[in-house]
């Protein structure tokens, strides 16, 4: 029945797109965000897109916050009470995503229904099942704001809601996934699982490789298919998985299946159906209406959307969502390409703006300015410029930021500017926070000062001098740095 389905919506995507959206009109045209903005009297996309404007989320956080409160229909038609925490906007820490049932049903489990549906589909004579599903995720303990509203990571709100055949085909017990604090929780989650009939791993690749390394030394196994022979998949999301693959390859031992998905905190949007797959198939029919604007329109005062029967191959969209959870033609800040058209695959290309997640972290360039501001007021320093990146996880160390600084009047104490650059990010980015905890994954920032005009000579050597072009702030390779680096080593300063 499911295969049936998933060939319907992959087949009549927009039609499936249509549906959607008329639903959610529909059902939230009674509500206080719907009646503001006339959803009883909207028939037409066109009605929909001139009537409804596009929303950040600091745009919408006055309306989440009343529903975090215990106010209903305000967003939605039926009660939330479940909201993912993830990483914050330039005014937050922390951003609140609303989790409806319909959330729940309609998109995460039925999108994973879906998957899991495409793999035995692809791979007919798969164990999966035979065994358990290990998820390395739920950094964030679940909390309780009342008696009805509560909140955690995205990874957690679902292990808490999964339904009770989900748990039997799960390690560890929920006790054990849910803990929050990650020196223990590794500790306990290799403890328990290296005994298991392990046949599936799903997490962000950071947290991953550090309990399989865990699990090896326990065992005292040089891979780990002497630990899980049954191993045939790794499920793979929030970070890119290029820099890591090798690395798996290596501890896994020999060939297993890795598939990506874009399961967002806001929605399950898209899943590597193929391993070979280019791209992932886009999840038509799951109670997410897309919309895909060129990022040249990001900041424009009424910015151009097109749907999918006018998207491009190769051509850079922002993906603006409209949800089951009340979220109306949000920007998620995800920039996007599509790689086929029949049927319609994306791959994510990265953050409308300079970015570094590398690891999960998040970091935005509003965050990296106001940390580098925080750390030169505490140390008397002056900064002319700056770029950071990230250092990638190696077979003997974990991961790092790496800041190329050019000092104008250089700090009183360089390592306690440095300390102090790390706190003001721990304290601004409750992701990065969660990373550095006792430097599980991340390690203090790498810091190197640079003479005054090494950034005026790299703008120069790329005929960018003057005008509008600037140094990225950020970036999530690292290719801007090494060319500065090697630049200074040329310049023999």
């Amino acid at each position: 029945m499911r295969l049936w389905r998933i060939e319907n919506w992959s087949n009549h995507p927009v039609a499936a797109q249509r549906e959607v959206l008329q639903d959610l009109v529909t059902a939230a045209q009674y509500t206080e965000f719907g009646r503001k903005y006339s959803f009883s009297k909207l028939f037409t996309l066109k009605e929909f897109k001139k009537n409804v404007p596009i929303h950040e989320y600091d745009h919408i956080k006055p309306y989440i916050l009343r529903m975090m409160n215990g106010e209903e229909n305000i967003l939605w038609n039926t009660p939330v009470s479940w909201f993912a925490m993830s990483s914050g906007t330039s005014s937050d820490k922390s951003k609140f995503i609303p989790i409806s049932e319909e959330s729940l049903q309609d998109n995460h489990f039925k999108a994973t229904k879906d998957l899991l549906s495409n793999y035995y589909k692809n791979f007919p004579s798969s164990d999966l099942l035979t065994g358990k599903g290990l998820v390395v995720g739920g950094s964030h303990q679940i909390s309780k704001l009342n008696d009805e509203i509560q909140y955690g990571d995205l990874s957690a709100v679902l292990m808490q809601n999964s339904p009770f055949w989900g748990q039997w085909i799960r390690t560890p017990e929920l006790s054990v996934a849910l803990l929050d604090e990650w020196e223990s929780k590794i500790e306990k989650l290799a403890q328990v699982t290296a005994e298991e009939n392990v046949t599936s791993l799903a997490g962000v690749p950071t947290w991953t490789l550090l309990l399989l390394k865990r699990i090896l030394e326990i065992k005292g196994k040089s891979t780990i298919k002497e630990v899980w022979p049954n191993l045939e998949l790794y499920i793979t999301g929030g970070v890119s998985f290029v820099p890591y693959k090798e690395q798996f390859d290596k501890i896994i031992g020999s060939k297993i299946n890795y598939l990506e998905i874009y399961n967002a905190s806001e929605g399950f949007v898209s899943a590597r159906v193929k391993p070979d797959d280019f791209g992932m198939l886009l999840f038509t029919e799951h109670g997410i209406f897309y919309e895909f604007m060129p990022v040249e329109e990001y900041g424009k005062e009424k910015p151009l959307t097109v749907g999918l029967k006018d998207v491009v191959i190769g051509k850079n969209y922002a993906l603006i969502i409209s949800t089951t959870g009340g979220l109306w033609r949000y920007l998620i800040g995800d920039t996007v390409q599509f790689t086929n058209l029949n049927p319609y695959h994306i791959l994510i290309t990265g953050r409308l703006k300079h970015y570094i997640n590398a690891f999960g972290e998040e970091v935005i360039v509003d965050n990296s300015d106001k940390a580098i501001a925080q750390a030169a007021e505490k140390t008397n320093a002056v900064i002319n410029d700056y770029t950071a990146a990230p250092v990638y996880f190696t077979e003997n160390s974990n991961g790092a930021h790496e800041w190329l600084i050019e000092f104008e009047k250089d700090p009183d104490d360089f390592n306690t500017f440095i300390i102090e650059l790390d706190e003001a990010l721990k304290n601004i980015n409750s992701d990065y926070e969660a990373k550095r905890h006792k430097s599980i994954a991340l390690r203090l920032p790498i810091v190197h000062k640079l003479p005054i005009g090494t950034f005026t000579q790299w703008l120069r050597s790329k005929g960018k001098l003057g005008g509008q072009h600037k140094v990225p702030r950020l970036s999530n390779e690292r290719h801007i740095l090494e060319e500065i680096l090697v630049l200074k080593n040329n310049m023999g300063i």
